[in-house]
């Protein structure tokens, strides 16, 4: 009988192959009575990209899957930087072992490289300013710990949700409804200031009734380190002259060292046009509702001659960092580039896992590329 209360699929049903695409279950059964199943390599790539450069995330959740399975799969290390065309992924075996885990490999692949993506790139544009992910709540909730990994990954300093995986650090200020429960904002305020722990930083939200301006001072004199401005889109207008606004007049009454919050709705847009007058970011949907990786899961070979459908490049392939920063794709089997570095290394051998993802070495490859010159490099 299945229990579940919430419509989500089991862990046991994924790494099973159950949670499939219904033409991989009928590919296979025609496979197996036709006694036909070839030893291939398939490659995953992105064709196209939403930037010019991508994160590569999501390699933890697959190698947890193909753990156990008769396969051996090589890989760029979860938080590379790829480009379009270049393998992230090469999976050998014969294809009744791992054929039907098409549509999970893809779909962990997919949504947390999109995830990971747009924060890096926020990230990037958003210079000093730092930037929490507060987008959990866009997505099921079955996923948040996902979600919160791939922004972690994605170089944001903070994130809201408490199933957010353990080493990374939480962030929240004050929702408009706790505002609400009491009977001004200043009665609120004083007692977030009194009762929340002294660890927690004294963010006051200061658009819930009235004009952000004169709530901000409110804030401000119980004490906020910091006013947050989340004012729904609609009700915005000109948010730049309306965070001057409140800029000059805390500083005009003596609050010069009380920073500006921003978050709702915070777009990539917003980011540039405003990063040089606030003091942090709170971004939701720009990083957990970001367009998915199109990545696709191709045959490059079978039983040991090069093939590929049209569109593709046949042949298992490494991609090889160049001194300097150019990337080369080559075949596997042409000799090493002079001064090449591998970037595909072994994740799974026969089954055994041989190198499991870190989710501080992926971060750490992020913060090294966003200190750097740029995509590609």
């Amino acid at each position: 009988m299945d229990m579940r209360i919430f419509q989500t699929v089991p862990d046991e049903r994924i790494k099973s192959g159950e949670c499939t695409d219904i033409y991989f279950q009928r590919t296979e059964k025609i496979l197996r009575a036709s006694g036909k199943n070839p030893r291939v390599a398939m490659e995953v790539t992105a064709s196209a990209l939403p930037d010019d450069c991508g994160i590569f995330c999501g390699l933890d959740d697959v190698v947890s899957l193909l753990e156990g399975l008769p396969v051996s799969m090589d890989a760029l290390p979860e938080g590379s930087v790829f480009c379009p065309n270049e393998p992230v992924m090469r999976i050998c075996g014969n294809y009744l072992d791992f054929g039907h885990f098409e549509t999970a490999i893809l779909g962990f692949l997919c949504h947390a490289s999109g995830i990971a993506s747009a924060a890096a790139h926020i990230r990037r544009i958003s210079g000093d300013v730092p930037v929490y992910s507060f987008g959990s709540r866009r997505q099921h909730p079955a996923i948040a710990g996902m979600v919160e990994r791939s922004a972690w990954i994605g170089g944001v300093d903070g994130v809201s949700n408490t199933c957010a995986p353990a080493g990374i650090p939480l962030a929240g200020t004050m929702p408009h409804s706790f505002v609400m429960c009491y009977q001004t904002p200043g009665d609120a305020f004083s007692a977030f200031d009194r009762y929340a722990p002294r660890e927690v930083p004294r963010i006051m939200l200061c658009d819930t009734y009235c004009d952000e301006k004169r709530e901000s001072l409110t804030g401000a004199q119980h004490g906020a380190s910091a006013v947050r401005l989340d004012t729904p889109r609609s009700r915005r207008g000109d948010m730049r002259a309306i965070i001057e606004e409140v800029r000059w007049e805390l500083d005009s009454a003596g609050y010069k060292d009380t920073g500006i919050f921003l978050s709702g709705g915070v777009t990539r847009e917003d980011v540039v046009r405003y990063r040089d007058i606030v003091d942090a970011f709170g971004i939701g949907g720009a990083i957990a509702n970001a367009p998915v990786i199109d990545f696709a899961m191709d045959i490059v070979e079978m039983d040991g001659q090069g093939c590929a459908k049209r569109g593709k490049r046949s042949g298992a392939k490494q991609v090889w960092q160049m001194p300097g920063g150019m990337r080369v794709v080559a075949p596997l089997a042409s000799p090493a580039p002079e001064g090449g570095v591998p970037l595909l290394v072994p994740f799974i051998r026969n089954g055994a896992v041989i190198s499991r993802p870190q989710m501080s070495d992926a971060r750490d490859r992020v913060l090294s590329w966003l200190a750097g010159p740029g995509c590609g490099q």
